[in-house]
């Protein structure tokens, strides 16, 4: 091997080595102080860790977003259904008391004879158990299911009532004893007040309660409901006067004997004065005020029992006097009545004369009507 040969083979070896040294002892250069700066990033497995929060923190809004829909959705269904069942018990104690009102006609019809009565009362019966039906179909909301069931067995009380009501009528057709009679009839019209009784107290307060602990308070009252809205119709004394009424007139026609209604007296309160109608408006001045009524005193002059005997009362006023009107359902012979007008509108009417007059509707029969009505002069003054 030559000198050169040494030389080449010493630097292909040493050359490399040399720069590798150089490499490894060169330091990086540090950036001019204020110079821009490289983002920091962020640790490896952050961001899908971030990324994983927030997937989760969206899927809770959704479920909690969910929730209160389905709520709300809840709330919205319970408060249909309430609102549709009470809706449709409004509907059965509206016909309900349409049969009372009918019953009631019935029994102060003048003229009616036995068979007829006996006809329209089995009607009634048979009306009030399609009430029957009709409230058996409803689908009320669980918590009010027995106050459901307390409303059908009061619509089955009236339509059992009715029915023999139409066969007490049917069982005295031919009976002698007024009294025995009027006993027998009676029994039978009290299970109508038991049924209004019930109502009330099985049904509609047990329901406004219920309605109450469920937070329903905008769908209207719990209906009310009066097949015979004055119990002394279904008094042995009343159903007596209605036994001698029916076989007295059994042919039909005018009722006989001794009829009457008669105007006792027109009291102003809360004053308490009461008005003459042969004084002069100074003599019958009254304080008006916002609790202002009339009381108007009414007596059955008759022999009889009378039904649905009509008060009117009308105050002289331009351009058109105030008319207000009354009724007695039954009042018995010799006994005295009183009705109260009130809400009335004095407007226009301080200070000047004018006139109350009082007229009590004429029963069937009565032929003396003289002393059916009166005109009194008054003044309305401020207190």
């Amino acid at each position: 091997m030559t000198e050169r040969d040494s030389d080449i083979e010493f630097d292909f070896f040493d050359e490399p080595e040399t720069e590798e040294a150089s490499e490894r002892v060169r330091t990086p250069r540090r950036p001019p102080p204020g110079g821009p700066r490289r983002p920091v990033r962020p640790p490896q497995g952050l961001i899908p860790m971030l990324r994983l929060a927030g997937l989760i923190a969206f899927v809770i809004l959704a479920v909690v977003l969910l929730v209160v829909g389905l709520r709300g959705c809840a709330s919205s269904g319970k408060h249909a259904k309430y609102q549709g069942y009470i809706q449709d018990v409004r509907a059965i104690a509206k016909r309900s008391d349409q049969i009372g009102t009918d019953l009631n006609s019935a029994l102060s019809a003048t003229g009616i004879k036995e068979s007829d009565l006996e006809a329209k009362l089995s009607s009634l019966a048979a009306q009030e158990q399609q009430e029957v039906a009709q409230a058996v179909q409803l689908k009320p909301p669980g918590p009010l299911q027995i106050e459901h069931d307390h409303l059908i067995e009061v619509l089955k009380l009236r339509a059992s009532g009715l029915s023999r009501l139409a066969d007490a009528f049917r069982q005295t057709a031919t009976a002698r004893n007024a009294n025995t009679s009027g006993r027998l009839i009676a029994d039978q019209a009290r299970l109508l007040v038991a049924s209004d009784v019930n109502w009330d107290f099985y049904f509609k307060e047990p329901t406004r309660l219920e309605l109450q602990k469920q937070h329903i308070s905008d769908i209207g009252n719990v209906p009310s409901s009066s097949i015979i809205p004055n119990p002394e119709l279904a008094s042995t004394q009343a159903m007596t006067q209605v036994w001698r009424r029916v076989h007295g007139a059994a042919t039909g026609g005018t009722p006989s004997g001794k009829h009457g209604s008669a105007l006792i007296s027109v009291t102003a309160l809360p004053d308490g004065k009461k008005l003459n109608a042969s004084g002069a408006a100074s003599d019958n001045q009254i304080t008006a005020s916002t609790d202002l009524a009339f009381q108007v005193a009414v007596q059955d002059s008759g022999a009889f029992q009378e039904f649905n005997v009509g008060v009117t009362l009308t105050i002289q006023k331009s351009p058109k006097p105030i008319v207000l009107r009354k009724k007695i359902d039954v009042i018995n012979a010799g006994e005295t009545k009183t009705v109260t007008f009130t809400n009335i509108n004095l407007t226009n009417l301080f200070g000047l004369p004018t006139t109350v007059k009082v007229d009590v509707q004429p029963v069937p029969g009565e032929t003396v009507t003289s002393n059916n009505s009166a005109d009194y002069k008054v003044i309305f003054s401020v207190a």
